[in-house]
């Protein structure tokens, strides 16, 4: 941000300092430049200014023009003006009895029951009324007979957000979040006078991705949790700051647990990435690492083929002997999924080249293909902050962000927040390509490029003449199965000048990639293909060579495990209906010849695995996310849970015991050798792959689009029944006419079954073109139907 010029800023006195400041800038903000703490409660820096509570009244005898206010005014709302002279509560008797006066207001009706709310120890009010209020109220007992204002309590403004509207101080920060930032106004204002309160509309609850940001703002103890409510106190629980595991925003988090417990989460204040807005995936989604079949010790399988409890040595010596063996029948794959640490996912890249000799090792665990690979090698790896590549801030600054294959409000929640900041501004136009307009897109005013699946490079290319240097073109993971896409989105980047970023859906996506976890990329960047790329890694890791030919993408590696060429795999956290082919998956995994997986909890994979490893969960280890812009997020351990070790602690165990050791064992010594391989500076081929896209499907039937919701069926969504309940209906969308042919309830038939589900028009949804959500019902999309993009048929009732 520039640095104001000297004419641009006005010169104040508040309570005898002088301070400059930029024109415009609101009086209660130019008091905390001076130093000097302003009471107040709807006063939120994010929020537009509504002088609703009156608490920061101040006294101003000299409005900048040699006249001043006759009366108090409102902080909050007031512009500073050249020569103005402010004195706040401090020096102003005038200003202290204001805001004692609205102090004993508010608390007429407000209960006095401090030690059982759930906002004791942490209230505003609480505060406020010790440091600005009055000793005694002369509203007593005596005077209104004893009574207060109630209300039955606590109302259910969602299945995740309660209210007691008696609490409430009518300071309006909830609807003005809920209108302004979430853009779901679906709470607001009703009744007037005494009985003025927060209400929901007659079975339209408060339903937002984006809810649990009014619990948390909420000054009073009027909005709590159904999670936490009277369960901790704040002087019971220690606060660690983390980073969000659930996408890849990169979104700053507060992490306040007890006696080894996670209590709550909220959102951590970083200007610079997510502000102080999280989504409630975000805050309530943790409960999944205290589930009943949470995995705290390894496992091996013995001769009868049963899994017993086994110790960490005897699983490392067990794994290696395995792996050893594996590797000389044919070799072993490595599929990693995308929820790693960088430190993590380098010990796997490295693992992968050093101790079993090979680069078949794979991220993504979904769709994808290797134009995809190509791209992340050529667009997306060694791109940070510090390198010019996009960020949170160009998303405000940009005239047009172009959303390609990515749906911000369900796979990227601060995105979409600062995307509806920026629209709201009124500096950026979003235009989506995309095959109708979503909810969230509706909220981004975006401009809808009508695209079926698989047309998207078309779109691309036709929207080329508009775009320029001041364009942000946003794409997503969902691209890799469209034949040249991607490859199109470089192209018209690199002509027109617009800035390009990779959004990715999981938070260790784009660490894998830096970190190497690519069959034909290396830690740093480092082309698996280039002589000199591989003799310099060798040489920072202290090895004679490493192996020189690509290896095999995630599908390859599947295929070669239910073919035999592959003897062995290691997998981590890797769920087959997430996966390209599931049934493949499943099968390969049956086939191979020795397995080791890593992973949270038990699942299909670890009861087939001959080695399992529990994985500690981010609460219960330190590690760094890099998220979409290249940021590098890193966190320290909240927990410290000895029944589960980073991954990166196992890998090195297992590989001291097959003769490679891995030079390290704690996230601190990974950390330290990432930063002293550090990143590729030579001049290798980016160019080096071919495209091996799918093709595109133009049999019979409609086109499947589909994309996950923000909450949906994922098992880090597992044991929070509450924000289960706030995921949006499972429907499939179909254009007008077909809803028109087929009625409310559809079934849908792909080339891996079948599913039934009630079905809504969308009013610009592309002809031939059905969505439905990827992963609301049974075991997925990829599992019980088809391929996004493929064909499928359509039946139903009629109308």
């Amino acid at each position: 941000m520039s640095t104001p010029e000297k004419s641009d800023l006005v010169t104040v006195t508040i309570d005898g300092v002088q301070v400059d400041v930029p024109a415009g800038t609101l009086v209660i903000r130019a008091a905390e430049r001076a130093g000097i703490q302003v009471p107040r409660f709807c006063d939120h820096p994010l929020l537009a200014p509504v002088g609703a509570c009156r608490q920061c009244l101040v006294d101003v005898p000299d409005a900048g023009n040699g006249r001043g206010f006759p009366k108090p005014q409102a902080s909050c709302t007031l512009p500073v003006a050249e020569g103005m002279v402010v004195s706040t509560q401090v020096t102003s008797p005038v200003a202290d009895k204001a805001q004692k006066g609205v102090m004993e207001l508010l608390l007429i009706n407000h209960p006095l029951d401090c030690p059982v709310c759930d906002k004791g120890g942490e209230c505003p009010l609480q505060n406020q009324a010790m440091s600005n209020g009055q000793g005694e109220s002369r509203f007593s007992d005596a005077r209104n007979h004893g009574t207060k204002r109630t209300f039955p309590k606590p109302i259910n403004l969602s299945p995740t957000v309660l209210l007691d509207r008696e609490r409430c101080i009518v300071c309006q920060r909830c609807t003005r979040f809920a209108a302004e930032i979430a853009g779901d106004p679906f709470i607001a204002l009703v009744e007037r006078g005494a009985q003025q309160q927060i209400g929901i509309a007659e079975d339209a609850p408060f339903l937002s991705y984006f809810s649990g940001n009014v619990i948390q703002i909420c000054p009073v103890g009027a909005l709590t949790s159904e999670q936490y409510r009277f369960r901790s106190r704040p002087f019971d629980l220690v606060s660690s700051p983390g980073i969000a595991e659930h996408d890849a925003c990169g979104s700053a988090i507060r992490v306040d647990h007890r006696r080894g417990k996670v209590m709550r989460r909220l959102a951590g204040d970083d200007p610079e990435v997510n502000e102080e807005w999280i989504t409630d995936k975000d805050r309530f989604g943790f409960a999944y690492a205290n589930e009943a079949d949470r995995l705290t010790y390894p496992q091996v399988r013995d001769e009868d083929g049963t899994l017993r409890p086994a110790s960490w040595p005897e699983a490392f010596a067990v794994a290696a002997r395995g792996l050893a063996a594996a590797r000389e029948e044919g070799g072993v794959g490595v599929l990693t999924g995308g929820r790693l640490t960088a430190e993590d996912a380098y010990a796997y890249s490295k693992f992968a080249r050093v101790a079993l000799g090979t680069n078949d090792i794979d991220f993504r665990a979904r769709p994808h293909s290797a134009e995809e690979a190509g791209f992340l090698a050529q667009h997306v790896v060694l791109t940070a902050p510090a390198g010019g590549s996009v960020t949170y801030a160009d998303l405000e600054t940009a005239s047009k962000v172009v959303l390609v294959g990515l749906e911000p409000e369900d796979e990227a929640g601060a995105i979409f927040l600062r995307l509806r900041k920026s629209v709201l501004a009124g500096g950026t136009e979003v235009v989506a390509v995309a095959p109708f307009t979503t909810r969230g897109l509706a909220k981004l005013s975006a401009r809808l490029v009508p695209t079926a699946p698989g047309d998207e490079e078309a779109a691309l290319r036709g929207l080329a003449g508009e775009l320029d240097a001041d364009t942000v073109l946003l794409v997503g993971e969902r691209l890799a199965v469209v034949p040249g896409a991607l490859n199109a989105a470089g192209e018209v980047a690199g002509e027109t000048g617009a800035r390009l970023a990779w959004v990715p859906r999981r938070a260790g996506d784009r660490g894998a990639v830096e970190a190497g976890c690519l069959p034909i990329l290396l830690p740093g960047g480092r082309p698996v293909m280039v002589d000199e790329a591989r003799a310099d890694l060798a040489a920072a890791w202290g090895v004679d060579h490493l192996p020189a030919e690509p290896g095999r993408s995630g599908d390859a590696i599947v295929a070669a495990l239910v073919t035999g060429e592959l003897g062995g795999l290691v997998i981590a956290g890797v769920d087959p209906d997430d996966t390209a082919e599931p049934a493949a998956t499943r099968d390969a995994i049956a086939a191979a010849g020795f397995v080791v997986a890593f992973d949270l909890r038990d699942s299909e994979v670890t009861d087939q695995a001959d080695v399992v490893f529990p994985v500690a969960p981010v609460t219960d280890k330190a590690g760094t996310f890099v998220n979409w812009e290249g940021r590098a997020r890193p966190f320290e351990a909240a927990l410290h849970n000895p029944a589960s070790l980073p991954e990166l602690r196992a890998l090195s165990g297992i590989a001291e015991e097959m003769g490679a050791p891995l030079g390290f064992r704690t996230v601190e010594e990974a950390r330290a050798e990432m930063a002293a391989v550090g990143p590729w500076d030579g001049h290798g081929a980016t160019s080096f792959l071919g495209v091996d896209s799918p093709t595109p499907d133009t049999g019979e039937g409609v086109l499947l689009s589909t994309w996950k919701q923000s909450v949906d069926n994922g098992s880090m969504l597992d044991g929070d029944k509450y924000l289960r309940a706030t995921a949006r209906p499972v429907v499939a969308l179909l254009p007008p006419a077909l809803y028109d042919a087929h009625g409310p309830t559809v079934t849908l038939t792909g080339d891996r079954g079948s599913v039934t589900l009630p079905a809504e028009p969308a009013a610009d949804l592309v002809d031939g073109v059905v969505w439905v959500p990827a992963d609301s019902f049974g075991a997925g999309v990829l599992a019980d139907l088809a391929s996004p993009g493929s064909r499928i048929t359509i039946e139903g009732g009629g109308r």
